[in-house]
């Protein structure tokens, strides 16, 4: 190979490597892009010279599968940590939280017993009644907009999820027809779709596989594919089948129709998270307030009915709560519905903080299971009782409107506290209703006020708590998921920062690094050109030395 030939090779080489360089240099802020290198070798001619390799993009695979896996737990504790601390600053603000106010109620009555008689004193505990039940109904209305919140982010993240996949499926095409005509994929299209993969794992846990070591699968953790090659297959936010105010993810089945996940069947990333928080604080929670409406209406209902107002009749309710809700799940094949709800006074110690499904196990029994949704525990056939189309368990009773058209595995979710303080209101309205004399003394005594009072130290909620009692629980409670999300949470930024660190290291572009570069084959550009310059001056000596 002549000198002029080895010296042109060199030039072209450097002219690819200082190109390689500009581009990581320009690419600096480009999100998802990897350093390149231009991979240099002996010519394969066996004259001498170099030629160029490769433009080898500096990319790990397994550095890439941690960072995505990271991140995805970190979005996940991200999303759960914002929502629940709205629920802990919310009951920890002492000014405005339910305990101050249900110990003015309490207190009111107190001031009753002093003067059971006095305008004054009545009108204190309506009043306080009044005040204490708004409270309880602000509480479940802000909750609820947490649960509409929640609805709407989650159909917001399944677009955005359809939207990365589609993507991906146009590219995994694009890098495909790539190979085809050029042998080998663009680097800038690789970058383009991890990136995408890196994006999607910021919003849901997924399983990525590399058919035939290039074109991307991914999945969900439950093995449904997302991504197939150039197809990408669409989720979809839907009213859930069996709650139709709270929205799910559902997958379309074979035959096209949209079939609603398992809620643990997403996980990690932005939508993971949200319903990680749903499921585990804010339906608790909401209960909670819920069971609390419910005992404390049931509770001093029941001893109100036990005195005489100041007109010498017996007392009437105090305070007005809402039924239990229950919903039919859309497969049922039975046409049986719940036609009613109600709490059963007699019971309500038995009254807890969640919700149940119910599934008919005999229709020709009929018979029944009840499991509860917060610990998947089934209740003991001792617990269920049905009799005339009536379903007793947890404090409730549920009245079919047509048993005979129950059918097997048919089911039925059941709220019973779930919107409870959304209905809790002061049933009376006129002071000289209140029922504060004891039955058969008379009607200006303090007996059943003394009574009613002494409902604050009694355990009324589930038969364990009282009022007090149970209220401080559900704020230490969300308080210590609180200081654990936000524990996991900065252990988890952590991991991510360190991984995100190494692979920086190793795919980023350092701007020293590549300015040592533009000099280093800046300095090989002029020594290749000085090859040419000299094979020139040999050149023209012979030619002149022929002359």
């Amino acid at each position: 190979m002549s000198i002029f030939s080895t010296g042109l090779s060199g030039l072209n080489a450097a002219q690819n490597a200082l190109a390689t360089t500009s581009n990581n240099i320009s690419n600096l802020y480009t999100p998802g892009y990897n350093r390149e290198v231009t991979m240099l070798g002996e010519s394969s001619t066996g004259n001498g010279g170099v030629q160029v390799n490769d433009i080898q993009r500096q990319f790990n695979r397994y550095i890439a599968d941690q960072l995505n896996d990271a991140t995805s737990k970190t979005s996940a504790l991200e999303t759960y940590g914002t929502q629940v601390e709205q629920i802990d600053n919310l009951l920890a603000d002492e000014a405005a939280g339910l305990s101050p106010l249900m110990q003015d109620f309490f207190s009111s009555m107190e001031d009753l017993t002093s003067a059971p008689s006095d305008p004054a004193a009545r009108q204190g505990v309506l009043g306080s009644a009044d005040t204490l039940s708004a409270q309880f109904r602000s509480f479940d209305g802000y909750l609820q907009d947490m649960q509409n919140g929640i609805n709407g982010q989650i159909e917001d993240e399944v677009t955005q999820i359809n939207n990365t996949t589609e993507q991906l499926g146009s590219i995994n095409r694009e890098i495909a027809l790539a190979r085809a005509k050029q042998g080998e994929a663009p680097n800038a299209l690789l970058n383009q779709r991890d990136q995408l993969v890196h994006e999607l794992s910021e919003r849901m846990d997924l399983r990525l596989n590399i058919q035939d070591g290039k074109s991307y699968n991914v999945s969900l953790p439950n093995g449904q594919p997302l991504v197939m090659g150039d197809r990408s297959f669409k989720l979809e936010a839907m009213a859930s089948p069996e709650d139709p105010q709270r929205t799910v993810v559902g997958y379309p089945d074979s035959s096209g129709n949209v079939r609603a996940l398992d809620e643990d069947a997403i996980s990690g990333g932005t939508l993971g998270g949200l319903m990680d928080f749903r499921a585990e604080t804010l339906d608790k929670t909401q209960n909670q307030i819920g069971q609390m409406a419910v005992s404390l209406a049931v509770a001093v209902n029941r001893q109100h009915a036990e005195g005489v107002d100041l007109n010498g009749d017996a007392g009437g309710e105090f305070f007005s709560i809402g039924e239990p809700r229950a919903f039919s799940a859309e497969r049922n094949t039975g046409t049986a519905e719940i036609a009613g709800a109600a709490f059963d006074a007699d019971s309500i110690d038995q009254l807890k903080a969640t919700d149940y499904t119910v599934r008919v196990t005999d229709a020709a029994a009929p018979a029944f299971e009840v499991v509860r949704e917060d610990t998947g525990a089934v209740l003991e056939a001792a617990d269920v009782d049905y009799a005339g189309g009536e379903l007793s368990f947890g404090g409730l009773t549920l009245s079919f409107d047509a048993p005979a058209g129950l059918a097997d595995n048919d089911r039925f979710v059941v709220q019973p506290v779930r919107h409870a303080a959304a209905d809790l209101r002061t049933a009376i309205a006129d002071t000289d209703k209140i029922a504060a004399a004891g039955a058969g003394g008379e009607a200006g005594n303090n007996e059943n006020a003394l009574a009613m009072q002494d409902l604050q130290q009694e355990s009324v909620v589930g038969g364990s708590a009282s009022l007090s009692e149970a209220y401080a629980s559900m704020v230490s409670d969300v308080g210590n998921r609180t200081n654990i999300v936000q524990v996991n949470l900065e252990a988890q930024q952590g991991l991510s920062e360190q991984l995100e660190a190494v692979q920086q290291s190793e795919s980023g572009v350092n701007l020293d690094e590549e300015a040592a570069n533009l000099i280093r084959y800046q300095q090989y550009y002029q020594a290749n050109a000085k090859v040419i310059d000299t094979a020139t001056s040999v050149l023209d000596t012979v030619l002149g030395l022929r002359g």
